[in-house]
């Protein structure tokens, strides 16, 4: 059994009003914000840790490896609670479309969660740079030619593959949603995310927490990694909030409360 679409829709909108009160205490929205920072970085340090032997010894597997190990961030952030702000996105945008919040609603979370993810990763990148467990040959090597790959990319490349990433990201938020039970659950977000790990598209805040990883041990500078997110913010919002949000709320019967709360 899952929810229907609709229903999805007022359970999607009823966690964006949620998101708006806790939006009312920042400093604890800004925390939440890092854990999910952070969390995004486990998968990233469970990637390069588990997966670069395979990259070493050029297993043609490394791909569909990536894919299956990475999930387990947005697995956590999903269990754990915190404000993500790519899941964010579509949320925001459906209760805003919904009338459960308003525009300041919106765009306080798209400027917060943002801004606290990329503390988050960094924080938790600089305790994962001390503790030395990707210090080793391949996990650097890996790490050097990842964010290399990244920098060399154009913005409409970067731009087009965030639309993607986010898209199949919030279609696995979406799904989470509409499931019942945990196993369920657990299936619907690994699916999604294990396609644009394994294709290769653009997550905002896993590139935060990768390029930490890469500016703490050297390769890059905060130079490519703003370049990086001048192109992925705003792929992400198209691929997350137009492509999932707004079509799933119209395709829900586009329905607007009045007089709830958020209407400035």
């Amino acid at each position: 059994m899952v929810n229907s679409i609709a229903q999805n829709v007022e359970a999607t909108s009823g966690q964006a009003a949620h998101k708006a009160h806790d939006l009312g205490h920042p400093p604890r929205y800004f925390v939440s914000a890092m854990l999910a920072g952070a969390y995004i970085g486990i998968g990233e340090v469970l990637l390069l840790v588990a997966i670069s032997p395979f990259v070493a010894k050029g297993s043609a597997a490394v791909k569909l490896l990536e894919g299956a190990v990475f999930p387990v961030a947005l697995t956590i952030v999903m269990f754990a609670g915190a404000q993500l702000f790519t899941s964010n996105v579509m949320v925001m945008l459906v209760g805003a479309l919904s009338g459960r919040t308003g525009p300041r609603d919106l765009f306080a979370s798209w400027g917060l969660s943002p801004a606290g993810n990329l503390v988050g990763a960094f924080v938790f990148g600089a305790m994962v740079h001390a503790s030395g467990v990707t210090s080793s040959p391949s996990a650097r090597a890996m790490l050097t030619e990842m964010v290399h790959a990244k920098t060399e990319l154009g913005g409409g490349q970067l731009f087009w593959r965030a639309v993607l990433c986010n898209m199949l990201v919030c279609l696995a938020i979406w799904m989470f949603t509409r499931a019942r039970g945990d196993a369920a659950k657990i299936f619907v977000l690994w699916l999604p995310v294990a396609v644009f790990v394994a294709v290769g598209f653009e997550h905002c805040v896993a590139n935060m927490a990768l390029f930490s990883l890469a500016i703490l041990d050297g390769p890059v500078g905060f130079g490519d990694l703003f370049r990086n997110l001048m192109f992925t913010v705003p792929g992400n919002i198209v691929g997350g909030g137009l492509l999932v949000g707004a079509v799933c709320w119209f395709t829900g019967g586009a329905h607007r409360e009045r007089g709830i709360m958020g209407s400035d």
